[in-house]
């Protein structure tokens, strides 16, 4: 916590002495950098590989989840009426 503490006031300070002029030139390099084509573009396909990448995660997830349902002990085990048998404790 302390360290935290020290980095922003070190941040503060150096940033106190760099002055606007500097603050406006770091904006002005941020949007030039991120209206640039080549990085929308590829900040868009990292996007779609993320988004791509968390669908199979969560269709592997259920594939294992139902596997292992499967496997239960408690799952081959019926009341009289048909229905599975709630787990013991």
């Amino acid at each position: 916590m302390k360290g935290i503490l020290v980095g922003m006031a070190v941040g503060y300070v150096l940033g106190a002495k760099a002055g606007r002029e500097r603050y406006d030139q770091i904006v002005r390099l941020w949007h030039r950098f991120t209206e640039n084509p080549t990085v929308r573009r590829t900040a868009s396909q990292a996007k779609d590989k993320a988004f791509e990448a968390a669908h199979q995660a969560k269709d592997l997830a259920a594939d294992a989840a139902g596997k292992a349902a499967e496997k239960a002990p408690w799952r081959h085990e019926e009341e009289a009426n048909g229905r599975p048998v709630t787990p013991r404790a």
